[in-house]
């Protein structure tokens, strides 16, 4: 019944003027809507709503994720605009925070100033 319909993406915030310096200035995401109840940003296609909430507890897993062409040149480029890759200690990363999965597909953490876990993949099934 959706398969034809385009997706939209939540997130939240308790802090909308550093998420929005977040996601435009930091990852690159145009901002397409500023509202009283949340910011709106295009996501390679997909509308991607962070709502401005007044409280709220980060999930303790991904919840946001981009499929990248060159994992390693993106977690490059964005630790050097100060993006700290997350570490797990029940993983093997290499040390720039990159896991490889045992079908080769490789994935990198990062969280938004919210807490929020996001990640890079490359290699995902079908690409």
């Amino acid at each position: 019944m959706l398969g034809k319909s385009a997706i939209v993406a939540f997130a939240a915030t308790t802090r909308p003027e550093e998420a929005k310096a977040f996601y435009t200035g930091t990852l690159g995401l145009a901002l397409l809507e500023d509202t009283p109840f949340a910011l709106v940003f295009n996501a390679g296609g997909t509308a991607l709503r962070v709502q401005k909430v007044p409280a709220f507890t980060p999930l303790p897993f991904t919840l946001l994720g981009w499929n990248v062409a060159d994992i390693g040149a993106t977690v490059q480029a964005l630790a050097a605009q100060g993006i700290l890759f997350e570490r797990y200690g029940f993983l093997q990363q290499q040390d720039n925070g990159i896991w490889t999965a045992p079908d080769g597909t490789q994935v990198a953490w990062f969280k938004d100033p919210d807490g929020n876990t996001l990640s890079l993949t490359q290699g995902l099934p079908g690409d």
